[in-house]
């Protein structure tokens, strides 16, 4: 990296801009330290590019340089954002936002000055007094009629990080073609043009009332509360892992009629650091120990948690042995869409009209589920912003009734655009009263779906290469894919290769087809003759490229999950060989 004379002269030339009376004092100081010393490194990693939006909006590393999360960045795509809105708008003296912010460091700071600059362009800004779970800034959107909103978060990323989600006036996340205006109006920018001193007379604080309308959205998600009554003392243990879901989560679950709900004590303090897990990721086990434990000592019957933004969830139950297990994105996934099919219908609640959306590397039995049940099915690009938009073209035409995708996110109703796991969380208490109605535990619930649909097992390998050199890496692998695609993983043949970058499949026989989705993506996925599925994709927030693994098996009865959970895990390692992973 420090051979690159060329990357280093450009880097040193952005850097020395940063030097300029425009930045602070400590900004100005940092940038002279990385100018000053030997090792480029970071350097050229605070410099080498400018944070775009990806599939996530804006999200990056704190700290000084074009590549960081600070306020000056933040200032510019927010300056360049509000310049779009503006121009989207034109004539419209009534504009207006909503911010909000998790429980990160910086973030309190960050919002607030994403609200002066929006107010300093002449935008009405309604800020939420302290941090709120991200679909509550979706909802809040919908609910007062603004043109667009912005959430400071990175989600379930290290401490370390901090983001920007750019919403508009459907509450979803940017899609085409705002995201690339927004871009093109932030590259526009200089930081002499950005308007930091707000105007106070245009920014309006909001809060409780807003939690209150947006609780009683939330329990339109409620299915059958006859049987939550009967179960209301179903035993929750509950962790918002140090964020936004530490109140509103409780609330939610004592409207829908919950009464026996226990928190994790030492994760009910709001800390952007996460003292007490080594990363604040639903999808991380080891972020649920603390939970499980709880969960052991007052005999409950789940323990839930949501990540610091409390957009996703993560589930934990009890196995026949009563031990726990922690159920996958994926299974989630599977018996939220399992259960609103079957308990709707029962209730007479399906006209005929609904639809399910799920990503395209989500479990394919959802879609055996949906097919056997004669509901529809949409499958559909990475991040909610495009479950949020099948739901807006079909509008007032079809009733979306529940989407979700494999990285522990749902969202079970429409009045949000965005994964909502407070909505999901009172969800999925709901489908475990309704099991313990029935006599049964969530695992036995998942064992039922296993054996009338077939077993599956899903795994994502994410290979991280960070920096420029691992951009270049990552982008090296997804060419040689293209170029050399498998004809065969891990002992089966495929059959079918999806490129959703040309929008083609290709079947065995060289048979060509156009693929129909909304915009082109750079995702490859391979099917195979035995149903296995492998998807592999570039994480748009992230410096990793992932793999997800899809294979099948025959479950014959509730005790053979563990017999086809580890053949699984060996054709699992079967393919990583053939991938060379």
């Amino acid at each position: 990296m420090e051979n690159n004379t060329e990357l280093i002269l450009q880097c040193e030339a952005k850097a020395k801009q940063w030097l300029s009376p425009a930045f602070d004092e400590e900004t100005r100081k940092a940038v002279k330290e990385m100018l000053e010393n030997e090792d480029k490194t970071e350097l050229i990693d605070a410099f080498y590019r400018d944070l775009e939006f990806g599939t996530g909006g804006l999200r990056g590393i704190m700290g000084a340089g074009t590549n960081r999360m600070n306020k000056y960045i933040v200032g510019m795509a927010t300056q360049g954002f509000a310049n779009y809105i503006n121009k989207a708008f034109p004539g419209r003296n009534d504009l207006s936002v909503v911010v909000g912010h998790d429980c990160r460091n910086n973030g309190r700071m960050f919002a607030e000055t994403v609200a002066d600059i929006f107010s300093a362009n002449g935008i009405k800004v309604y800020l939420f007094e302290s941090l709120r779970p991200t679909p509550e800034i979706s909802f809040a959107i919908r609910q007062l009629g603004c043109q667009a909103g912005v959430n400071v978060t990175a989600s379930h990323n290290p401490k370390e990080y901090n983001g920007y989600k750019a919403y508009w006036d459907d509450g979803a996340q940017v899609l085409a073609p705002h995201d690339k205006g927004i871009i093109d109006e932030v590259n526009k920018v200089t930081i002499e043009d950005v308007k930091f001193e707000g105007n106070k007379e245009l920014i309006d604080i909001i809060g409780g009332e807003m939690d209150w309308d947006y609780l009683q959205a939330v329990k339109e998600a409620m299915v059958d509360q006859d049987v939550i009554l009967r179960q209301k003392d179903l035993n929750i243990v509950y962790s918002p892992m140090h964020g936004t879901g530490r109140v509103i989560i409780p609330e939610a679950l004592r409207s829908w009629g919950f009464q026996n709900i226990h928190v994790v004590p030492e994760q009910m303090v709001i800390d952007g650091n996460f003292p007490t897990v080594v990363s604040p990721n639903p999808e991380n086990a080891e972020a649920m120990t603390l939970g499980m434990k709880l969960g052991t000592r007052l005999n409950a019957d789940l323990v839930i948690a949501s990540d610091p933004d409390a957009d996703r969830l993560a589930i934990v139950c009890r196995n026949p042995k009563g031990e726990w297990e922690i159920l996958n994105g994926n299974q989630t996934c599977m018996m939220f869409c399992w259960y609103i099919i079957a308990n709707k219908k029962k209730l007479g609640q399906l006209k005929g009209n609904e639809f399910l959306v799920k990503t395209i590397v989500t479990t394919e039995l959802i879609r055996k589920i949906a097919d056997k049940n004669g509901v529809e099915l949409r499958d559909c690009y990475t991040g909610f912003k495009w479950i949020a938009n099948e739901i807006r073209v079909s509008e007032g035409v079809n009733k979306y009734i529940g989407g979700g995708e494999e990285s522990f996110g749902f969202l079970p109703f429409d009045k949000v655009r965005d994964k909502d796991s407070p909505a999901s969380i009172c969800l999925i208490c709901e489908i475990a009263a309704w099991a313990k109605d029935n006599g049964k535990t969530l695992y036995d619930l998942l064992m039922d779906i296993y054996l009338e649909y077939g077993f599956s097992k899903e795994v994502t390998v994410n290979v991280v290469k960070p920096g420029k050199s691992g951009a270049d890496e990552i982008k090296q692998m997804m060419t040689n894919f293209r170029n050399n695609p498998p004809k065969d993983l891990g002992g089966s043949k495929v059959v079918l290769w999806k490129d959703y970058q040309t929008l083609e499949q290709t079947s065995a026989d060289g048979t060509k087809k156009p693929l129909d989705m909304p915009d082109k993506s750079n995702v490859l996925q391979w099917f195979c003759d035995d149903d296995t599925k492998i998807s592999v994709r570039p994480s748009g927030t992230e410096p990793k490229i992932k793999f997800y693994i899809e294979v099948k098996d025959d479950m014959k009865c509730a005790g053979c999950y563990d017999r086809c959970s580890d053949a699984s895990m060996d054709k699992v390692e079967a393919i990583k060989k053939s991938l060379g992973l």
